[in-house]
């Protein structure tokens, strides 16, 4: 598969991001905090950008191909990662009613990396396998 098809999930997600961070404070509503009131214990985590995250790192996963996914590929997919979640909070800088934030860099950081962990456990590694066509090595 040509590289430009295997990065398009990835792109198409960070495009997706980028829309969501555009959004002015006032657009995207208190429907997190009702998430969180759910969950007490889980307050300092952002969901959404954990969730954010770690969809983008498993399209990054299939982009570089899962057998290829050493501890230094996934080392660098959640640094991409994590780089494009500085360049998100710097969007936000520029967007009304949204301020940049050093834990949500963090809970990208975190999102990526659980990703990255949970494509690691064999059951989940090859059934990620067989959803993109690659052989087990």
């Amino acid at each position: 598969m040509r590289i430009t098809v295997r990065f398009l999930p990835a792109l198409l997600w960070m495009l997706a991001i980028f829309y969501l961070s555009a959004r002015t404070g006032d657009d995207m509503g208190g429907w997190l905090s009702q998430f969180q009131r759910f969950i007490p214990f889980m307050e300092g985590l952002d969901w959404g950008h954990f969730l954010a995250y770690f969809i983008l790192s498993l399209t990054y996963a299939w982009a570089f191909g899962i057998h290829r996914l050493t501890w230094v590929i996934k080392l660098a997919v959640v640094l991409l990662c994590t780089l494009y979640g500085v360049t998100d909070e710097i969007h936000q800088s520029f967007v009304p009613g949204r301020t940049p934030d050093v834990m949500d860099i963090r809970n990208d950081a975190i999102g990526a990396a659980l990703a990255m962990l949970f494509v690691t456990i064999p059951s989940i590694r090859i059934r990620f396998e067989r959803w993109k066509g690659a052989k087990y090595y």
